[in-house]
């Protein structure tokens, strides 16, 4: 492989591992050096502050941060958007002479950067048109298979978001589905290192809990409310701990019920980041944050650190 861009590296864990408070050390300490990439599907909307422990304005000041703040909660984002966005950060920072740390658990949104993933776009008259005929989800997944079989083969007949979206992009872009990319099962050479912080389940859970009420008395409801009557799109209204909170708002849900739901659904969002990461095996895991650390230092100051094809 050769080299393809500036220098970078990768921290990747579930929420509430550490990898935030380590990374705005390393680039503070770095004395500019070092900018950090936000790879989160929730930190992009701005006024999501809190419950998406995205950096504050303290932090910010210290250390460049990139990728959030990107848009308004009541506009939807893609992870072709969020990619377009941050080739064009990274791109600045290297032009600037600067190295690269992407720092995240949002492990879609990672793998669209990191490994460069090509991803279909949205063709929203097809989809619609799609959705307008009302078929049944074997009806479309006959169609998908004779348009495109390699995708048919991959998606269960009645998964039927799944053959829209295949179709979708088929039948908008002019191209089969199953041609973008190898798709996320597939594992390739690694462009940039990714080193990943562990952490036990039982300590993440008591930290996500103590996080949670801490968020609660720094004014997250508040700011929940304030988010709602801007206007939230589907996607922001998902958010783990907004979602929850959005019922004690809107439908009179019992708000110490509410909390507790976000907690629990928090520990089952880093179950699921965990998973994500571990299945990729070029992770390098870490248990202490110092020897991640040390792995990182190491990684941008070889030529292991050159993004690479």
């Amino acid at each position: 492989m050769r080299n393809h861009g500036g220098t970078a590296v990768a921290l990747v864990g579930a929420t509430a591992s550490g990898k935030s408070a380590l990374a705005h050390q390393l680039a503070l300490e770095s004395g500019g050096a070092l900018e950090i990439l936000s790879v989160d599907s929730m930190t992009v909307y701005r006024g999501m502050d809190i419950g998406t422990a995205k950096a504050t304005a303290e932090q910010r000041a210290e250390v460049n941060y990139h990728l959030i703040d990107l848009i308004e909660p009541h506009q939807e984002f893609t992870v072709a958007q969020f990619q377009r966005e941050a080739r064009d950060a990274e791109s600045l920072v290297w032009a600037l002479g600067g190295a690269v740390l992407y720092v995240g658990g949002t492990g879609l949104y990672g793998r669209a950067v990191i490994d460069n993933l090509d991803i279909p776009g949205q063709y929203a008259q097809v989809r619609a048109q799609l959705e307008a005929r009302g078929a049944e989800a074997a009806e479309l997944h006959e169609e998908l298979r004779r348009l495109d079989p390699v995708a048919a083969t991959r998606m269960e007949p009645t998964n039927r978001r799944r053959v829209v979206r295949a179709l979708e992009v088929t039948l908008g872009s002019g191209r089969p589905f199953s041609s973008f990319g190898a798709g996320l099962r597939h594992y390739g050479a690694p462009r940039v290192v990714q080193v990943g912080l562990n952490c036990e389940f039982r300590v993440l859970d008591v930290r996500i809990a103590r996080r949670f009420e801490a968020w609660m008395e720094q004014g997250l409801l508040e700011e929940v409310a304030l988010l709602r009557d801007r206007g939230m799109s589907r996607t922001a209204r998902q958010a783990v701990g907004y979602r929850e909170l959005l019922r004690h708002i809107e439908e009179g849900v019992d708000l110490d019920r509410c909390v507790e739901d976000a907690i629990i659904q928090s520990r089952r969002l880093a179950r699921r980041q965990r998973s994500w990461f571990q299945r990729d095996p070029r992770v390098e895991w870490f248990e202490d944050p110092s020897d991640a650390a040390k792995r990182i230092g190491e990684v941008l100051s070889s030529p292991d650190g050159f993004v690479r094809n």
